[in-house]
């Protein structure tokens, strides 16, 4: 999950430079944070990266070995960027579920006037969507 969040910070750096709208003067150092709650039995990992949008959700968290970091990769081409991302099999999230009852993803797309979304599941064959309001809002 860390290295998840890392390619995801990368990702985020990658874009805000190669990016026609932005000079990538204007970017936050990456960040990731691991927090623990022993009452509330959670891990919480938080990072400063890309986000995802409701389809990304669906396509790169609701489907087992589907890789958003393989296909942005792929995207990239036959270019000359030093992209090293790691999470290329999109099998390493669920392994949250070896220890974890229940996953959930907090996320806000980098895209303008993306809303803050949740992603939750149990493990089982389904999962849910929904716009997040009830936590802190994802600078």
């Amino acid at each position: 999950l860390v290295s998840n969040a890392a390619d995801a910070c990368d990702k985020k750096r990658f874009l805000s430079i190669t990016s026609d709208s932005s000079d990538g003067t204007n970017l936050a150092k990456p960040a990731i944070q691991i927090k623990s709650d022993k009452d509330a039995m959670t891990v919480t990992i938080e990072d400063s990266g890309v986000g995802m949008t409701k389809s990304e959700l669906q396509n790169n968290l609701g489907r087992i070995a589907q890789s958003g970091t393989k296909k942005f990769v792929e995207a990239l081409g036959e270019g000359s960027a030093d992209v090293n991302l790691i999470g290329q099999f999109g099998v390493g999230f669920y392994s949250a579920y070896l220890v974890a009852e229940k996953v959930e993803v907090v996320t806000k797309s980098m895209q303008p006037n993306s809303p803050q979304l949740k992603w939750t599941s149990d493990a089982s064959s389904s999962y849910t969507i929904s716009e997040e309001h009830a936590g802190a809002p994802i600078e």
